[in-house]
């Protein structure tokens, strides 16, 4: 009798190794990932989520500037029309690419000049076709006329230099000297 209470004392509810597994992994396993979730949810607050930015940030992007203004040199004496051509339209009119008007072409010119210099200017400044705008580059309006102009006489057009306004003329005169 003595074995049979033996027996009975150490029965539990693991009777097969299968069982053995099963339970280590409810008792050690997932109380370590559980513990591993809580401390991941606690310290969520401090991170920040991806794709957010820092409040010093979000200052400077509210508080950027809409525009900026560039001061140019307005007493500079105005660069000839060879000088324009050379720096600035002798990229496409030298060789002609994307059909431009080759430079001293007059069979190219002819039909252009035929516009008036008024329509060649607006077209230099605003752009046509694949040569884009010059107006607001480097060179002033009046300086890209003097290179329309220098190009169209040498393509058989017979337009006059424009001259500086009255203000400007001072100021070549004083650079000249």
């Amino acid at each position: 009798m003595s074995e049979a209470l033996h027996e009975e004392a150490h029965t539990g509810p693991i009777k097969t190794p299968n069982q053995l597994l099963w339970w280590s992994l409810f008792a050690f396993v997932i109380p370590v990932f559980i513990i591993i979730a809580l401390v991941a949810y606690v310290t969520s607050a401090n991170k920040t989520s991806p794709g957010a930015v820092d409040e010093e940030i979000k200052i400077a992007e509210r508080i950027q500037k809409v525009g900026s203004v560039e001061i140019r040199d307005a007493n500079r004496p105005l660069r000839a029309g060879n000088e324009v051509y050379t720096t600035q339209c002798s990229a496409c009119h030298a060789t002609g690419a994307a059909g431009a008007p080759k430079y001293s072409d007059a069979g190219a010119w002819g039909p252009r000049l035929g516009q008036g210099l008024e329509a060649l200017v607006n077209s230099a400044l605003k752009g046509k076709g694949a040569m884009a705008a010059q107006g607001g580059g480097d060179f002033n309006d009046i300086e890209i006329t003097r290179a329309v102009v220098y190009m169209a006489n040498a393509g058989g057009g017979k337009f006059a230099e424009p001259q500086a306004p009255a203000a400007d003329k001072k100021d070549e005169a004083a650079a000249a000297k």
